[in-house]
């Protein structure tokens, strides 16, 4: 049976992704589908970098605006079922689906054979894990340090949503989340129905930072706060797992009267920055990406026409 041709499109926040992507899809026909776990979610828009309306015209993008702003049960399980499925449609009408995203997980979905049915959940647990979480903040980081330190010393204290899984899965099993490959199984033995090709964006840590300094304050310039006002309009709290993305969050606080705007805008800086330095060290592990230096090009067309025959050559990277 022949291999779906999957072309794949990686790099840190700020990197100039989306901007590739798009030209890339006007070369070859390619139709985009998005692994960004924010973009999912209707009205979460500047600060995810969500393409804007204009920058989508003509080239047919998937899985964005998925999810109610105020969806509580998202997944890296559904990512991968709607995912697939959008890449088979794709590839069913003559198109060449095109993955393009910094959520790391979400790419190794797709591009490893894993099974998320590996670990079990019980979400009456959840809940009460939640409300010790909200009656005492950074409880269940101090549970998981008791549990399964390992886990504990790489999830962070306020990345609840993943603390309290880690807490859910050893209580359940009596082992660690890590064993299940990070809250799924790896099944080595199985192939992934794709021929797949993954091209990355790099350049130096300096220019990086000067990338996010710029599109922080443009974010702020376009109406990131009011945005985040709007959600709070359709019931959108603090606790959800959507404004749990950079951006939402310390503005978030800021109006909660938790800090100024100055001191929230600073936060979110230093927050993608430390984010991105995360997404490099997550996809410089992964041998099989081809990784192009956005320094090294004195244009996007340069880019593009190296990314093209990358996706085209033969076999994986």
């Amino acid at each position: 049976m022949e291999k779906i041709k999957l072309g794949v499109l990686v790099g840190p926040t700020a990197s100039g992704k989306t901007a590739l992507s798009l030209e890339i899809a006007k070369k070859i026909g390619a139709e985009i589908v998005s692994a960004d776990s924010i973009q999912l979610y209707k009205g979460f828009d500047i600060g995810s970098a969500k393409p804007t309306a204009e920058e989508r015209r003509g080239i047919a993008h998937h899985l964005l605006d998925v999810y109610e702003p105020t969806e509580q049960n998202a997944s890296v399980a559904r990512f991968q079922e709607l995912a697939r499925q959008a890449i088979e449609d794709i590839f069913s009408r003559g198109k060449f689906p095109l993955v393009v995203g910094g959520t790391g997980l979400y790419v190794n979905a797709l591009t490893y054979p894993l099974n998320f049915a590996g670990a079990p959940s019980d979400p009456a647990l959840r809940a009460q894990l939640n409300e010790m979480e909200a009656g005492s903040p950074g409880s269940l980081h101090t549970l998981l340090a008791e549990l399964d330190p390992k886990s504990a010393s790489r999830l962070h204290k306020n990345d609840v949503k993943r603390v309290a899984r880690a807490i859910e899965v050893v209580k359940l099993t009596g082992r660690p989340i890590g064993e299940f490959g990070g809250d799924f199984e790896n099944r080595r033995n199985e192939e992934i129905p794709y021929d797949v090709r993954m091209i990355g964006l790099t350049m130096p840590r300096e220019l990086l930072y000067e990338r996010i300094e710029r599109r922080v304050d443009d974010m702020m310039k376009r109406g990131l706060l009011e945005e985040i006002l709007r959600l709070k309009v359709l019931g959108v709290t603090a606790d959800m797992p959507a404004m749990q993305g950079l951006g939402y969050k310390q503005l978030y606080a800021h109006l909660a009267g938790q800090c100024s705007l100055e001191e929230a805008v600073a936060a979110i800086k230093l927050e993608t920055r430390r984010f991105a330095k995360r997404q490099i060290t997550w996809f410089k592990r992964d041998k099989r990406i081809q990784w192009f230096d956005l320094a090294q090009y004195e244009s996007l067309d340069a880019l593009t026409l190296d990314a093209v025959r990358a996706l085209e050559g033969g076999g994986e990277c």
